[in-house]
């Protein structure tokens, strides 16, 4: 057989580890009460509000049919689109209560409560679509990955750029060989300079607690404090106890595509190389931090750099400057390799070769993996039997585990070296604290 270009770029590495019909394990439906494609589902919401109404809105195609919020005013727009569903306070009484009632089950919480809420409902036999960043900590990552192939449901990370056709059309293009090995990818970021105050002059003052509000479930797993409207309802993200800071808000989007054209595994190292702004409540103003990636098989060694709270995508040699932007809001990848540039926007839209002269004359390669029929019905698919979704636990367990590696980078001066497989930092004794969270008493993971 002639080894061809495309071949040693994609298929001595990826044979057999892309199913021709999607990404992952297949769901166990069959011990779960398998629903015809034509069956809705029966689907309950953690998160009524915000970001839990639009995945509620987004599952529309099938029935809503118990909703949980410990905020009756931020839940008010889930809870008016389906008046007749049974609302809770606590997700806990829903899913003990209506547990014959529920298929499958969304989790739009703030971050610390994505790890508990998705594993007592997989541990219940339900589908579950998780928002990003998936989790708050490595270790609860790594445990959602376990529990979703053991109790074999299907499931989903909230990272919609996955599905994204620019994202596949990003990785047939590595793949084909078009840019040479890649030594280098850059993610970007305006945030959180937008959305949610970060820095040293954010401080969470105690304040009276919003009579729509139950405190102590919105805590949920994390330490007991006094309520504070820096916290809730909406600017939570910025705290480590409760989010990720920039990198959860938007990495699961815009590291995706990185992640899955370059197959990225586990990293050797992580640092974080500068920060702005670094105060003593929140995560800093602005941030870069380098991951360092192993070889993979035919591709190299390759450094992926992280940039949030920029102002302005940032400039690369040989691509006029405000080509690179993507959206309005500024974010972006790009991919540095030995013959050439590729950039993605956001959610791996506007895919292509850089500068943007180089696209002229260009012919996208052939198709190697099929398409997404969109996001919630990816997975809701899965749900009834079909290809598993594309960023389903077993992909974005270990994706987000990486990632999270940079939350604890900016907590410590210089190199972190990881060991994947024993799950530790080798050479920082006090990193390894960070890497699984302490629950509060009365709150048990599963």
């Amino acid at each position: 057989m002639a080894i061809t270009r495309r071949y040693f770029f994609q298929g001595s590495l990826f044979a057999g580890t892309v199913p021709l019909g999607g990404f992952g394990s297949v769901a166990s439906l069959q011990a779960l009460g398998y629903k015809s494609p034509n069956e809705k589902l029966n689907i309950a919401a953690i998160g009524a509000g915000g970001k839990g109404y639009t995945d509620i809105v987004g599952c529309g195609s099938e029935n809503i049919v118990a909703l949980a919020d410990p905020d009756d005013e931020r839940g008010a727009r889930g809870f008016k689109l389906h008046e007749k569903a049974p609302r809770y306070k606590d997700f806990r009484q829903m899913l003990d209560k209506e547990l014959k009632n529920i298929d499958a089950v969304t989790v739009s919480t703030p971050d610390h409560m994505h790890g508990m809420a998705a594993m007592w409902a997989m541990s219940r036999g339900k589908h579950v679509y998780c928002q990003k960043p998936l989790t708050r900590t490595v270790w609860e990552a790594s445990e959602l990955t376990k529990a979703a192939a053991k109790y074999g449901v299907a499931t989903q990370m909230g990272n919609q750029g996955y599905s994204n056709d620019g994202a596949r059309e990003c990785a047939e293009m590595v793949w084909s060989g078009e840019i040479g090995q890649v030594k280098e990818v850059h993610a970007w970021t305006n945030r959180p300079v937008k959305y949610w105050p970060q820095g040293p002059d954010v401080i969470p003052k105690p304040s009276s607690v919003p009579s729509t509000l139950d405190w102590d479930l919105w805590l949920g797993v994390a330490a007991d404090r006094p309520f504070s409207s820096a916290y809730a309802p909406r600017t939570w993200r910025g705290f480590p106890d409760f989010g990720c800071g920039a990198i959860g808000d938007m990495a699961c989007h815009i590291m995706g595509t990185p992640n899955m054209a370059l197959r990225l595994t586990a990293p050797t190292s992580v640092e974080c190389i500068k920060q702005v702004g670094k105060g003593p409540h929140t995560f800093p103003r602005q941030a870069v931090i380098r991951f360092d990636f192993p070889a993979r098989g035919a591709m190299g060694p390759v450094q992926v750099y992280w940039h949030d709270g920029l102002g302005e995508a940032p400039t690369f040699d040989g691509i006029p400057k405000g080509e690179l932007i993507g959206d309005k809001d500024v974010n972006g990848s790009i991919f540095l390799g030995e013959k050439g540039m590729i950039t993605t926007g956001c959610y791996g839209e506007r895919t292509r070769l850089m500068p943007n002269a180089r696209m002229k004359d260009y012919t996208m390669p052939a198709k190697s993996l099929t398409r997404s029929p969109g996001h919630y019905r990816d997975w809701i698919r899965a749900a009834k039997g079909g290809d598993p979704a594309c960023s389903n636990f077993s992909v974005a367990g270990p994706f987000v585990q990486w990632m999270l590696l940079g939350v604890i980078a900016m907590k410590f001066e210089g190199k972190l070296e990881w060991d994947a497989t024993a799950m530790r930092f080798t050479n920082k004794e006090a990193a390894n604290q960070f890497l699984k969270p302490t629950f509060r008493k009365g709150w048990d993971f599963v």
